[in-house]
């Protein structure tokens, strides 16, 4: 059973001045799955009604995938200044020393709060709390692996959750905002839906298929959809209950277009894509003190503006972050355009060089994009589907374009993309997990196709969330992990495992600063696999059970060093499966 303890609104004095922020951003939840916005098979009509209680932006844009938005959203920041470049194995975790919203709201005074999916690292100080929350209720992982009656991550400690994770999520932001009601607060909830597996209510379910759409995912990602809606309407409800409804500033957007192919509103690309279709979503802030109803904003705008626009209307100024790529909205939303200068958006995804990735530049006419292909260009405004590719008819423009791209990239990649280390020895965290999808494999294994080759991989495509290291046939192949030692001291050092009863006798060594342990895998364990009640069947691994194998204890050093577990002797087809390697400061 969930039980969470939250900072008392007794512990700080009330200051009423200050508006409330509610953040809702969901997971793959598309411009097009908002009933106001043309879909007539879905119903929202929360959404809807913030929309029109408040500002409607029509033209806002943020990475093509979820990591990357996180990053700049919180930041006000380019994703890739802050280290994230990707969605898994530590690319997409953020530097410790940038600046969030959180950090500079605390500091302001506030309580802050946050609930559901992370993603922008796991382990402190990269973590949630690291990163200016008081609390955290979610999983810090890409995505998570069950949706009902779970296991979340409540300030660094596993804990057992009762219902849907969503439902669940919602009441957890509902009691911090009881509780802190007398006291301005900060109230973060990134849903992980209609992000897949594909589970959902049984209500929801029925309805959605009772409509007769003939995709099962599109019906399933509509009815995630719909429960969010719910849920925003009792977040709501709550404000008004507590008579703060008008003292909120409560906002809406999701974190990159649509994961399948439905509807979208005519534009071209979906998540993944640097179209527009993959990063045009929708963005509604209802705040009845400040903001007019039914107000609409033209103009493009970006995840990087959010901070910038929270600080003004919270009225935090001379705050202090790394520079920021954003700039506060207030002057559009206010209808001020002679203070709104135009402007250049770029998009980068899937490279961490010049030419690599799926690329874009986009004006408030004009969109540039290469998706690996070359570049094209479309004239947003008169051909908004991107119908006609204008590159060879405005060469000029094109290159122009293209020139800013360039000069963009090398200064926003500067600082390069060098791995960032797992802090060991934390004073907040006396255990450090490295998770399987967050080791570096050697020889490069990433498709289970090529294990034969490499002697090892993941189990899944790609090592995403909650994968792990699997095939592992070769002595010549081992994951190791980056790590840098805060504290210096002895480790106990757990293996998280699986092993068939033919291959227990491996050897394994634990190697980290020139130090070692070695162990042998005396006793099998054959995992179970957790029942999902999967609507459709998953791309994503299975949730399992794991042994634990002590492994002895190992003196770390402080400094950066790698992590390896090698296999020394393989006496079966593979040496194990492995999940996590935890590191135990002894006191």
């Amino acid at each position: 059973m969930l039980s969470l303890f939250w900072l008392s609104a007794s512990q700080a004095q009330s200051d009423v001045s200050l508006p409330n922020v509610v953040l809702v951003l969901t997971d793959d939840q598309g411009f097009g799955d908002v009933r106001s916005h043309g879909n007539k098979l879905i119903d929202t009509p929360v959404h809807d009604r913030i929309a029109a209680e408040g500002v409607r932006f029509d033209r806002f844009y943020v990475s093509p995938v979820c990591a990357p938005t996180r990053a700049s959203l919180l930041t006000g920041r380019y994703h890739i200044r802050t280290g994230v470049h990707g969605v898994t194995r530590g690319h997409e975790t953020m530097r410790a020393d940038e600046v969030t919203i959180a950090e500079l709201l605390k500091d302001a005074g506030y309580t802050t709060g946050a609930f559901g999916k992370w993603h922008n690292g796991s382990q402190y100080p990269h973590h949630p709390n690291g990163q200016g929350f008081d609390e955290f209720l979610g999983f810090c992982a890409g995505h998570w692996n069950n949706y009902f009656d779970t296991t979340l991550d409540h300030n660094g400690t596993m804990v057992k959750s009762e219902g849907f994770i969503i439902d669940t999520l919602t009441d957890a932001a509902l009691k911090f905002i009881e509780l802190n009601k007398d006291r301005p607060f900060f109230c973060y909830i990134p849903y992980n839906t209609p992000h897949s597996p594909w589970q959902v209510p049984e209500r929801y379910w029925q309805k959605y298929q009772a409509k007769g759409i003939g995709d099962p995912a599109v019906a399933c990602a509509y009815a995630m959809c719909e429960n969010i809606d719910d849920n925003m309407g009792r977040l709501l409800a709550k404000l008004e209950e507590l008579k703060i409804e008008d003292d909120t500033i409560f906002i809406f957007l999701t974190d990159n277009g649509p994961n399948t192919s439905r509807f979208n509103a005519g534009m071209k690309g979906r998540k993944g894509s640097a179209h527009e279709g993959g990063g045009r979503v929708p963005f509604f802030i209802r705040y009845p003190r400040r903001i007019e109803a039914g107000t609409v904003v033209k103009p493009i705008a970006a995840h990087i503006d959010l901070l910038p626009t929270l600080m003004e209307y919270c009225g935090v100024s001379g705050y202090k972050t790394k520079p920021l790529d954003g700039r506060s909205l207030v002057p559009l939303i206010e209808r001020k355009p002679s203070a709104w200068p135009s402007r250049i958006l770029y998009t980068v995804w899937g490279g961490t060089r010049l030419e690599e990735g799926r690329r874009a530049v986009r004006t408030d006419r004009w969109r540039a994009v290469n998706e690996r292909r070359g570049w094209e260009l479309y004239d947003m405004i008169a051909d908004p589907s991107q119908t006609r590719n204008l590159a060879q008819a405005k060469p000029d423009l094109l290159a122009s374009l293209q020139s800013g791209y360039v000069a963009w990239f090398a200064n926003a990649a500067s600082a390069g993309f060098d791995p960032i280390p797992v802090q060991v020895g934390h004073p907040e965290r006396d255990e450090v997990v490295l998770e399987g999808h967050y080791a570096h494999l050697t020889p490069t294994g990433d498709k289970r196709a090529n294990a034969r080759q490499h002697g090892i991989s993941y189990h899944g495509r790609s090592g995403w969330a909650n994968d792990w290291v699997d095939n592992w046939t070769s002595t010549e192949a081992h994951p190791y992990w980056h790590l840098s030692v805060v504290r210096s001291g002895d480790y106990q050092v757990v293996l998280k495992y699986a092993c068939a009863e033919g291959d227990v006798g491996s050897r394994l060594r634990v190697e980290a600063g020139g130090r070692s342990l070695e162990l042998k895998i005396d006793k099998p364990f054959t995992p179970v696999t957790i029942p999902s009640p999967d609507r459709i069947g998953r791309k994503e691994a299975p949730e399992r059970t794991w042994g634990s194998l002590p492994a002895g204890t190992l003196r770390l050093a402080k400094g950066n060093t790698l992590l390896r577990v090698r296999a020394m002797e393989i006496p079966g087809d593979e040496a194990l499966e492995l999940k996590a390697v935890h590191l135990i400061r002894e006191r």
